[in-house]
């Protein structure tokens, strides 16, 4: 989808997806690496680069062995007589595509599976040149990952895991109305691998600027979130067998014309109709162009394709009437074949997926009844809405069509997942294919002042600088622009860190002649990417297909230096200047640190580990990270410590094969046994709380709605703590012999919510703070305890859960209640993910949305101010995104920070003060 200003609301819930942590690096395998050439000027396409993670390399190039027979039996044939040298299993490849992109050239891409279960990513090619006996491989690479030992068949419950999936659309009335397709398992990379189910979710969302339609992946073992995209082909991927609301039977192509929504009356490709009419079809080229009005219905009748009794747009005769120009459907109609002659013409593309199937374009929808002010590439059809008061339908802009439209191309060949370097590469592909598609068709030159503009005619009034929603000349950079956004925002930066990546490539379009560059591109799209590449790995495929196409070294060298140029080199993550100490790196996941006793425990994917596992170190930074969890094939996390040991959650099947949730523990120095504590518990364990050794959560029965606090004194079987009759909780704190909860019950036909401390010497509440809401009154929102030194801390905010939320303190004795943050407070929190040790709060703040768009300065950041009030401060100036803080001991606080592209566990042990 295209975005004016900011990106459509993630659908993950924070703290609920995983890291895939992926990031390859481009180091070469000194068993394979190349010896230098004679030449004092390096060359800058390599020769070799080894995958992190795996024994298989990403690329080799400068091969020439002879590969006699079809292009995908020599492609076999060559990986299986190498695979002491590639470490790559035929048997596990599948052949998906075979592309010819040239005389006598192919690219053969194989899929990768473990067990027969697809790898997300995995995907492997061969690159051969010439044909019959002077057949040979010119090169190969992509990412197969070897040491894969997941499961292959699910261990949780498919309805549960449909549920989880269902669950990452966080609108009730959207979520109750959202469709779920389950679309099979799937091996998630990184360490042995996880197996997942991948389901798509289509739903709408009132606060969303399009359809929201997200690819989910749910961990099979344990049913956690591992990753959601937003998807731009929900449902599978290809040629419609046949559009529904096909034309008329037509007397044959026709010419005609029809206004734009530029003052322009233009010729257009129609056919005739037996009873004389005209339709906006082009049967001229390959598979046809079909043009529809949607008459205003919604955009989501349209995403498996053309619904029955739709019809293409229609006129009595061959001039089309103003409706046809006003409505974007002139331009929707010239737009596709301009699109199809680029690539047909210019880069010998039959059609968007290579095989000439028809081009379906739908105008004039709607979202929930108002304006859809976008366009979107739905997977088989091109959608625009029909514009507003500022904006045109987005069809009166030939790039953004471009744009749209190549994700279909991009879908067909390297299929980028979309979700943060990837996603970022695949947004900026679509960006510079976009622009090349406009400035070709309209012979518009590179050096004009509109030619790197993206979006330019949208506006009803205004300059194309005022109106253009991206420009490819912005010269933004890794080092000083990259985006160090969370998974929720914009599936992790993908629109705003696009142009990092298609800066570079519009440069090189600048510096080569357009033509070369275009073919480069392409070429690197078609023959070199893979799903999961990163910036880095798109500059190797540059150059890499540069060296193919027989650029000389000078040209190579201008490729070269507008990567250097925009800050895309191996290792560009080391020179972001950060503040604060590195805890862990390259594979901490979001379930958020917890910290006690000076030691922090958090929830991480590493290389090697069979699922998400557990590690353990010290909160000043001393020592090695130790790991926790054994490694049995379940899923470890949602942990508390007391500084001495663990308590967490194990979830998967136990040696029985019996799928289940496990209370365990395990002394903090790895070395000692991981004991269960309970198992084979009636309901839903969470909120795991430690302290002294001791041990709380919460169990809810989801047959009855009920949740109540369970506590374990040294190892004893828990208990169950009294509640009166007819009263429930929510949430927990434990800290020093004090529980902390949210009480509610009905009283007097109000509803009443109260933080409440427990003193478990006593067994008796200390301190209670009811807050009523008259009976069908909006019930307010009080969460998230914390206990820290005499006081217990919750949020509270309106009925409609609006950010920021109040932070309020209540002593443990019932003494009384003060506000620490209002709500209305210049750092209010925003997330509502607060810390806190016994002298200092820990927050997340997000400073709204900028005008323009997000930047790193309007990231979550984190906060602090004193336990008994005081002035917030900024506890670091690193740039990036800040999320999930667990407090120390006095001033210290731990957080995930994405800075530098991934989730690193960083620590500070006072505040940075004023940034």
């Amino acid at each position: 989808m295209h975005h004016r200003s900011r990106p459509t609301a993630g659908l993950l819930a924070t703290g609920a997806a995983l890291s895939l942590a992926l990031a390859l690096t481009v180091t070469a395998s000194p068993a394979l690496a190349a010896p230098p050439g004679p030449t004092a000027e390096p060359d800058p396409v390599p020769a070799l680069v080894a995958g992190e993670g795996t024994e298989a390399p990403q690329l080799v190039t400068g091969l020439s062995d002879t590969a006699p027979g079809t292009p995908a039996q020599a492609a076999r044939a060559f990986l299986a007589a190498h695979t002491d040298r590639y470490r790559v299993d035929p048997a596990r490849l599948t052949e998906i595509a075979v592309e010819r992109t040239g005389p006598d050239r192919h690219t053969v891409r194989f899929q990768q599976d473990h067990g027969g279960v697809p790898v997300l990513g995995g995907q492997y090619l061969v690159r051969l040149v010439g044909e019959g006996a002077d057949q040979r491989v010119e090169s190969v690479g992509g990412r197969y990952y070897t040491g894969l030992t997941a499961p292959t068949k699910p261990a949780a419950p498919a309805e549960e895991l449909r549920r989880r999936a269902l669950d990452t659309v966080p609108d009730p009335r959207a979520r109750a109305a959202a469709a779920v397709e389950d679309r099979g398992p799937v091996v998630l990379p990184g360490g042995t691998g996880r197996l997942a189910q991948h389901f798509s979710v289509r739903a709408d969302d009132p606060a969303a600027a399009g359809p929201l339609v997200h690819d989910v992946y749910v961990d099979a073992t344990s049913g956690v979130v591992a990753l959601a995209q937003e998807s731009s082909t929900p449902y599978q991927v290809g040629a419609p067998d046949g559009p529904a609301g096909a034309p008329g039977t037509g007397a044959g192509p026709a010419v005609g014309s029809a206004p734009d929504l530029h003052g322009h009356t233009v010729p257009v490709n129609v056919s005739r109709q037996q009873d004389g009419s005209y339709q906006l079809v082009d049967s001229t080229r390959s598979g046809g162009i079909l043009t529809y009005d949607g008459a205003g219905r919604d955009f989501t009748e349209f995403g498996a394709g053309i619904p029955d009794g739709v019809l293409p747009v229609s006129s009595p005769g061959p001039d089309f009437p103003a409706s046809t120009g006003t409505s974007g459907a002139t331009d929707a109609h010239v737009n596709a074949a301009a699109v199809y002659d680029f690539y047909r013409n210019r880069l010998g593309r039959d059609g968007l997926d290579g095989k000439g199937s028809p081009i379906l374009s739908v105008v004039n929808v709607t979202m929930q009844g108002r304006p859809f002010v976008n366009a979107a590439w739905g997977g088989r059809t091109m959608v625009y809405g029909a514009g507003d008061d500022r904006y045109l339908p987005f069809s009166a802009s030939m790039d953004i069509a471009g744009h749209e439209m190549t994700h279909g191309v991009v879908s067909h060949t390297a299929n980028l997942v979309n979700v943060g370097q990837s996603g970022a590469m695949n947004e900026g592909i679509a960006d510079y294919f976009g622009n090349a598609v406009e400035v070709t068709t309209r012979g518009i030159r590179m050096d004009d002042p509109t030619a790197p503009l993206m979006g330019e005619t949208l506006c009803r009034t205004g300059t194309p600088q005022e109106c253009a929603t991206r420009r490819l000349d912005d010269r933004r950079t890794t080092v000083n622009d990259y985006l160090g956004a969370g998974k929720e925002l914009d599936n992790g930066g993908v629109h705003f860190n696009s142009t990092i990546f298609s800066g570079a490539l519009w440069d090189i379009r600048r510096t080569l002649d357009p033509l070369t560059a275009d073919r480069l591109v392409y070429r690197a799209l078609a023959e070199y990417l893979t799903p999961l590449d990163d910036f880095v790995a798109g500059r190797n495929a540059v150059l890499a297909a540069g060296k193919s196409l027989k650029l000389g070294a000078a040209d190579l060298r201008k490729v070269a230096a507008a990567f250097d140029a925009h800050g895309i080199k191996a290792g560009w993550q080391s020179r972001i200047g950060t503040d604060s100490r590195s805890l862990m790196s390259g594979g901490t996941a979001p379930l958020g640190p917890t910290t006690g006793g000076g030691h922090w425990v958090t929830g991480s994917l590493l290389p090697n580990d069979r699922g998400i596992a557990l590690y353990t170190g010290s909160t000043t930074g001393t020592g090695t990270p130790v790991r926790l969890s054994p490694d049995d094939g379940r899923v470890h996390g949602w942990a508390a410590t007391d500084g001495k040991s663990a308590v967490w959650l194990a979830v998967g099947p136990d040696a029985t094969g019996t799928w289940g949730i496990a209370v365990v523990t395990a002394p903090l120095t790895g070395t000692g046994p991981v004991r269960t504590l309970f198992q084979g518990l009636s309901g839903s364990p969470a909120n795991l709380r430690m302290s002294g050794g001791d041990v709380a959560f919460t169990l809810t029965d989801h047959a009855t709605e009920q949740t109540r606090a369970y506590l374990s004194h040294d190892g004893a079987a828990p208990v169950q703590l009294p509640l009166p009759e007819g009263h429930n909780l929510s949430s927990l704190a434990f800290r020093d012999g004090r529980l902390g909860w949210i009480e509610s019950w009905n009283a007097d036909g109000a509803a009443v919510q109260a933080p409440t401390v427990y003193s478990t010497a006593t067994g008796k509440v200390t301190a209670q703070y009811p807050v009523s809401t008259p009976k069908d009154g909006a019930q307010p929102y009080l969460g998230s305890p914390v206990l820290a030194g005499d006081r217990l801390l919750w949020l509270a905010a309106p009925a409609d859960r609006t950010l920021p939320t109040a932070l309020r303190s209540g002593a443990a004795d019932g003494s009384g209640v003060t506000d620490l943050l209002p709500a209305d407070a210049k750092y209010g929190l925003t997330e509502r993910e607060f810390t806190a040790s016994d002298q200092a709060v820990s927050y997340v703040h997000r400073s709204p949305q900028p005008t323009g768009g997000w930047s790193n300065a309007a990231l979550p950041k984190v906060y602090q101010l004193p336990l008994t009030g005081g002035t917030p401060v900024r506890v670091s100036c690193n740039r990036g995104g800040q999320y999930l803080p667990a407090a120390d001991q006095g001033t210290r606080v731990l957080w995930l920070d994405g800075t530098t592209g991934g989730n690193d566990l960083m620590v500070r042990d006072r505040p940075a003060g004023t940034c």
